[in-house]
């Protein structure tokens, strides 16, 4: 009975984890969207606001704290730090020396 109810908080999480991944895709790409269907403008406006004050203000998404409260409820060490930090950080600052990026980064100006 415990597996079946850690499966389900599990399910849940990645339901949320989904959802709010699903929504940092509109708040980014959004505008592409509502080109066609000027009703949406709104919609995305408000929700690019939204994003954005996230970001700026010191309090985290809404859909942050369920989430770690069902990944602790699954088993899972829930993150401490935000969505986007701690998804997204492996992606944009690679676990790479300070000396292979200069480099990198040195050859690519050129």
């Amino acid at each position: 009975m415990a597996i079946l109810a850690l499966n389900f908080y599990s399910a849940l999480a990645i339901s949320v984890l989904f959802l709010h991944a699903l929504f940092i895709l509109w708040v980014v790409f959004g505008a592409l969207l509502t080109r066609a269907r000027p009703s949406l403008r709104w919609l995305h406006i408000a929700s690019l606001v939204w994003g954005i004050l996230t970001e700026l203000l010191p309090r985290p998404c809404p859909l942050t704290a369920p989430e770690i409260w069902l990944e602790g409820k699954a088993g899972v060490e829930p993150y401490q730090v935000g969505f986007l930090l701690h998804y997204l950080d492996k992606l944009v600052y690679p676990d790479i020396s300070g000396t292979v990026l200069t480099v990198a980064g040195s050859s690519s100006a050129l």
